[in-house]
């Protein structure tokens, strides 16, 4: 069957020619962009709840955007100005480059990862004097603090917001030919909204092992499925699908 409709279940990036406006210029489909989960702050009397002082920390482990803006969130909250000393391990580029919407960059000690949290390791051995503090969600990949407990390092996980599970019964009337996952949470809000969910001919596209178990968990057709060594973004698989499907 052609696919013509695609709801992703992210927010649109903010990017002018992303790869889906490519996607959308070259196989005329329609891509709509619907988070089915999203981010809420908790409170600093939460934070404090899990005896947290952030005057306690030499050191901020920064995994994602989220952390840098509800730790900065935080530290305003507690009244908390955070000195020139501190140090920010952030686990990429991208989240780096973020961190300076809060800092002025080059007066600041900041260590920056490849990509994946692994990278961080050596630098945490470098300076396993620290004390580490971890803002992060209530949902963390278990490899994160094995990695930290297995190096020995003195640190600390604060849970500063959580993933909430989106409203999305507007959509329940909504038909898309392919529908795109990228975490657990999503296949979990798709089933929370819809719990009499059918999949019958609409597709469903997963990004990585974590979503792909999720999915088969709940009993759902994968047909598109992404990193691959051929297709090592979502927007490659979903090209290489399409150009199929609407050939025939």
């Amino acid at each position: 069957m052609k696919v013509k409709t695609i709801l992703v279940s992210q927010p649109e990036p903010k990017m002018e020619n992303s790869p889906y406006s490519r996607l959308i210029e070259k196989e005329k489909v329609k891509v709509d962009f619907r988070p089915f989960i999203h981010v809420e702050g908790v409170d600093a009397k939460t934070v404090r709840q899990q005896k947290i002082d952030l005057n306690d920390y030499t050191a901020i482990i920064l995994t994602s955007r989220n952390s840098v803006d509800h730790f900065f969130r935080i530290a305003e909250e507690m009244r908390f100005k955070v000195p020139d000393t501190m140090k920010y391990f952030c686990q990429s580029e991208a989240v780096a480059y973020y961190l300076q919407k809060y800092v002025v960059y080059r007066k600041r000690k900041i260590y920056v990862g490849k990509r994946a949290f692994g990278d961080l390791v050596p630098l945490f051995k470098k300076y396993k004097e620290e004390k580490f503090l971890l803002p992060s969600s209530d949902a963390l990949k278990a490899s994160v603090p094995e990695a930290l407990n297995e190096l020995g390092v003195d640190w600390k996980r604060g849970i500063f917001y959580k993933t909430v599970i989106s409203d999305l019964s507007d959509l329940r009337d909504v038909y898309y030919d392919v529908l795109v996952f990228f975490s657990p949470s999503g296949i979990e809000s798709l089933l929370k909204n819809f719990p009499d969910f059918q999949q019958n001919d609409t597709r469903i596209a997963v990004f990585g092992n974590s979503t792909i178990n999720a999915a088969t968990t709940a009993g759902l057709r994968i047909d598109i499925k992404a990193p691959t060594p051929e297709t090592p973004s979502m927007t490659m698989a979903l090209q290489k699908y399409i150009t199929l499907a609407n050939k025939k």
